[in-house]
């Protein structure tokens, strides 16, 4: 295993890691699946180099485009809930008294 191979499965694991065990905030929940999706990203783009196929791969750009689409839709609940709760805690949140 290559230090690069090394360094993509250690911010996808540490990302996951961080979304498991630490959601107070729900910016920080955001943040970890903003990590995860951009190391998803990286590992894709660097592939096609690492496997020297000179074909162009459009996964990695649809992957992005997903990326920026959770971000937005993520940001959108963040201020919904602080306006609505007051906070971002992820604890206040209550599913079952919609």
């Amino acid at each position: 295993m290559t230090s690069l191979h090394l360094s993509f499965y250690s911010a996808f694991t540490l990302s996951g890691l961080g979304l498991a065990f630490h959601r107070t905030h729900l910016i920080s929940a955001l943040l970890c699946l903003e990590s995860i999706i951009l190391s998803i990203y990286v590992a894709l783009a660097i592939w096609p180099i690492q496997t020297h196929t000179p074909s162009f791969n459009i996964i990695p750009i649809l992957i992005l485009a997903f990326s920026a689409c959770e971000a937005g839709t993520g940001l959108a609940l963040l201020v919904a809930s602080a306006r609505t709760h007051g906070s971002d805690h992820l604890h206040n949140f209550n599913l079952l008294q919609c």
